[in-house]
């Protein structure tokens, strides 16, 4: 896991490692069921305060990214979990309105851009 924090963000230094997480489990590269470092050894890698890891590790756990396994620390989540299923689900429409947005800007028609996505989701699945 590798996570950058920026003095200059507008974000607080949890929400800055509660994102970065989140992306890297949303692209895979966090799989499900990966152990994640424990909150002292995140605050020691990053020379912050366990508070905060602490703070970025429950507000993902609350979101359902990650899972607390007592004795044993924390865990990504499943894919197959309902609440991870559900950001999938909406990254997934997010990519979709910014796709048909470029379609419109480019005039394809509905069914070019289906036929597109189609195409896309067969090259993908091979």
């Amino acid at each position: 896991m590798h996570i950058v924090l920026s003095n200059s963000s507008a974000l607080p230094i949890y929400e800055q490692i509660k994102e970065q997480i989140k992306a890297q489990i949303l692209s895979g590269e966090l799989c499900e069921n990966e152990m994640l470092p424990s909150l002292r050894q995140l605050a020691k890698d990053l020379k912050i305060s366990v508070l905060t890891t602490t703070r970025a590790y429950s507000e993902l756990d609350e979101e359902g990214y990650i899972t607390s396994r007592h004795g044993k620390g924390f865990f990504v989540m499943p894919s197959g979990s309902d609440l991870l299923r559900e950001q999938l689900i909406k990254e997934v429409e997010s990519n979709l309105n910014n796709a048909i947005m470029a379609a419109r800007r480019a005039s394809m028609t509905g069914e070019e851009l289906i036929k597109l996505l189609k195409l896309l989701q067969e090259v993908a699945d091979d």
